[in-house]
């Protein structure tokens, strides 16, 4: 992360200060040189994951970033990919990595990119597909289920809500208690220090996720993302959730 061309020890202690919108804003310029960005082998087998699952005309990429999930879903859908985040500088970075056809035909899926907060998301029944990377621990436990309610308002009957998960490191390895760290610091930050910034990496247990999307009448499966390698007692490393309006 504190590579020459990635963001400083002192940006990051900037956007850990601020508010999580502010935040982002702030390191959007080099979201895409941190550990930060979905890697793309996770984009990749997603995106193969996807193809026995379409077609689709129209997808959402929600809380959309800089664009690494619109470019998933341009490869999957036929018309037109919409993204949507509440921080204006993540947008602009994707504004620029997706910019409108300058005359002439597109070259895949028209772009459109919508600045609203994913637990008011401004539309209609309107997507056959939405997709989300890496952005579900901004979202407070008691906030997810009204988060997967306004993804289900906005997909067309049958429409499908799909995102990657990870399993969890096992207890006491070394990913573990970096990520037990990571979130004891923050709710120590967030209790002490105002604005909040809202990022916790061990708050989207399988279970209640599970509970939450049947709460907003989703019908859900997983799906093995056997590219992504096995755990040593044979499970995979990540799953696909797809959960279907039904």
């Amino acid at each position: 992360m504190f590579t020459k061309q990635g963001p400083t020890v002192r940006e990051l202690a900037v956007q850990a200060l601020s508010s999580t919108e502010r935040g982002y804003d702030l390191l959007a310029p080099k979201f895409d040189l941190t550990p930060y960005r979905t890697p793309d082998r996770v984009l990749d087998a997603v995106t193969r994951a996807l193809g026995p699952l379409g077609p689709f005309d129209a997808g959402l990429d929600v809380c959309c970033g800089t664009g690494a999930g619109i470019g998933v879903l341009r490869r999957v859908c036929r018309e037109r990919v919409t993204g949507v985040d509440f921080s204006a500088g993540m947008l602009a970075e994707a504004r620029a990595a997706y910019p409108p056809p300058a005359g002439g035909p597109a070259d895949g899926p028209a772009v459109h990119l919508v600045r609203a907060d994913a637990r008011a998301l401004p539309f209609a029944p309107a997507f056959d597909v939405a997709l989300s990377l890496g952005a579900f621990g901004h979202f407070l436990p008691e906030e997810r289920h009204a988060l997967f309610a306004e993804v289900h308002g906005s997909l067309r009957s049958g429409g499908q809500f799909v995102f990657p998960l990870g399993a969890p490191p096992p207890v006491g390895s070394r990913a573990y208690w970096s990520l037990f760290g990571f979130d004891a610091a923050m709710r120590v930050r967030n209790a002490l220090w105002s604005p909040k910034f809202i990022m916790y990496y061990r708050t989207f247990r399988l279970g209640e996720l599970l509970e939450d999307l049947t709460r907003a009448g989703f019908a859900v499966r997983l799906l093995p993302l056997t590219e992504l390698g096995e755990r040593p007692d044979g499970s995979p490393r990540a799953r696909l959730v797809v959960a279907v309006r039904e």
